[in-house]
């Protein structure tokens, strides 16, 4: 299969870009030709406010290059990731001009949330979810703590909702959880175009022998991460878990303080994707105790690679990852209910070591490359079909309009 993959990537790399890039590999391990258009926000800094709202809103740029890359390739489908700011969803009409289907990944919630994280103030927020205009995402500096970057934003959501771009000019869009799949439907995308594909790992990195004797934190260091409730959990455990804080962010001095004051807490920055597996396979269990829903994370997928449990915040689409047999859930922003669990679970060895089958015994039957490739071929297959469906559909209206002229 040929396919055109378009993604905008950000300035500090993170999940989603690795998943970009793992399922481009695995595309290609299993015989498709992958053509890519990427462009990085590094390019936002030489831009005025006024061009970049512009661009957010409609990428001229962008709409041009992607029915260049068409014509020059002729792909069966084009699949977008990250469309913000630089791409914009003028890329979806360029791909329709051209006569190619458009899928959509949902990688975050920003086509229901100004932020993309229906995340506020320290905790869940959908005040936006359904409006068609999220003027409150403005009012509050959702995006960046920015009234001018929320307004382009803003702008950009509100105008392709109301000329039906998010109905109409996508045929398929793929949320990566159940829960992310209600809250799109909740905020207006059509419930037939919204599939579930999961997060996966590619290549396998097999399973970890859990022999660290230490919890671990991969992630981004700010507040939706839920990082004060893990430093605040820590400080009740003490010195009784080691702790392995792996990642940089806003909160990076908050973290350096703590592993100042607490010997059992060490923070490893800049550590290589390939080391970060070793850390994870090595560790008792991951802690992700993210105060905002999250949306399928993919470090959680690693985990499970790994053979590792987890310790997650019980609510969103970490729910759903977690079954009491692959690791345990607590009360999400609940510093004491979190400690709790750990304190249990660190010494419970039988418990762990049973947990480990059970998480390797998920990866197998959810996120593997193959269960994953499988899914991605049925969803390109349903845009091909749906967009071929309504184009003779649109084609066949034209006609009895002309006969009836």
């Amino acid at each position: 299969m040929n396919i055109l993959v378009a993604h905008n990537y950000y300035k500090l790399a993170g999940g989603e870009d690795q998943c970009v890039a793992a399922e481009v590999a695995m595309l290609r391990a299993h015989g498709h030709e992958v053509t890519q258009y990427c462009l990085s926000n590094d390019a936002i800094d030489g831009m005025g406010r006024l061009e970049l709202a512009s661009r957010t809103i409609w990428s001229r740029p962008a709409f041009l290059e992607i029915r260049r890359h068409i014509r020059a390739h002729r792909p069966q489908v084009v699949h977008f990731h990250n469309t913000l700011p630089l791409i914009s969803p003028a890329a979806y009409y360029a791909a329709r001009a051209e006569g190619v289907p458009v899928v959509q990944t949902l990688h975050n919630f920003r086509l229901v949330c100004v932020n993309g994280l229906l995340f506020r103030d320290g905790k869940p927020c959908e005040d936006c979810l359904g409006r068609k205009v999220p003027w409150l995402g403005v009012a509050r500096n959702c995006y960046r703590d920015s009234r001018a970057a929320s307004a382009a934003v803003a702008a950009m959501l509100a105008a392709h909702r109301l000329s039906g771009t998010w109905r109409n000019a996508v045929d398929a869009y793929i949320a990566l959880s159940e829960f992310s799949r209600r809250k799109f439907i909740e905020g207006g995308l059509p419930a037939h175009k919204v599939a579930v594909k999961f997060n996966f790992v590619y290549p396998d990195p097999c399973p970890g022998a859990g022999n660290g004797g230490y919890a671990v934190y991969v992630g981004r260091l700010s507040a939706e991460k839920g990082v004060e409730a893990l430093l605040k959990a820590w400080q009740s455990l003490g010195q009784a878990v080691p702790l392995k804080i792996v990642g940089d962010g806003p909160l990076a001095p908050a973290i350096q303080e703590a592993a100042a004051q607490n010997a059992s807490i060490e923070w490893l920055r800049g550590v290589p994707h390939e080391s970060v597996y070793d850390l994870v396979g090595a560790a008792a269990f991951l802690i992700l105790p993210s105060q905002c829903y999250e949306n399928a994370p993919r470090v959680v997928v690693e985990a499970f690679a790994k053979g590792t449990p987890v310790v997650l915040a019980g609510h969103g689409a970490m729910a759903e990852l977690v079954d009491g047999r692959n690791g345990v859930c607590f009360a999400p922003g609940n510093a004491e209910d979190l400690a709790a669990k750990v304190r249990s679970l660190f010494e419970d060895m039988s418990a762990l070591k049973a947990m480990r089958r059970a998480a390797r015994e998920t990866f197998e039957r959810k996120f593997t490359a193959e269960a994953n490739h499988e899914a991605l071929m049925t969803i390109y297959a349903r845009a091909i079909d749906r967009y071929s469906r309504n184009f003779h559909a649109m084609t066949a209206s034209g006609r009895r309009a002309t006969d009836s002229t």
